[in-house]
């Protein structure tokens, strides 16, 4: 079932221009697939899609040239790119992001693999990490604003 939807994902990006992850959820469901806004995020995820820009500047989901890995420059693109803003609330770390982009930003933080993150939750275009304490919020506040 998994391999079935993930198959029918990668039609649906490569056929129509889809940005944001409750389109293909819902052209998920016209299709069969019952599923859930987490579902297709774990499935973005597990299959490397990307965000990338029309040739009329509006972001949508696309597949990386190589199937199998995004390439590091092309990541690090993505994330230094995406990022609007920085900001500490105690023990969390509140980043904002370009519309569509705080999946992409969030994997980029997530592969940080800080052991001081607790947990990041992405939404459409902001991310919230949860950290150690305090002065761990403070160390990667400013390595995002920085890197």
């Amino acid at each position: 079932m998994k391999k079935n939807r993930q198959e029918a994902l990668i039609a649906i990006i490569k056929n129509n221009e889809v940005s944001t992850q409750g389109e293909l959820t819902a052209l998920l469901r016209e299709q069969g697939y019952n599923a859930t806004q987490a579902t297709v995020s774990r499935d973005i995820r597990d299959l490397n899609i990307i965000k990338i820009q029309t040739a009329r500047g509006k972001l949508k989901y696309g597949l990386p040239d190589n199937k199998n890995t995004v390439t590091h420059t092309g990541a690090v693109r993505i994330f230094k790119e995406g990022i609007t803003s920085v900001d500490c609330a105690g023990n969390i770390v509140v980043v904002k992001t370009l519309s569509g982009m705080a999946n992409a930003v969030g994997a980029g933080i997530d592969a940080l693999e800080d052991k001081d993150i607790l947990g990041t939750v992405a939404g459409d275009d902001t991310i919230l990490c949860v950290l150690r304490d305090s002065e761990a919020c403070a160390r990667l506040a400013e390595r995002l604003r920085t890197d």
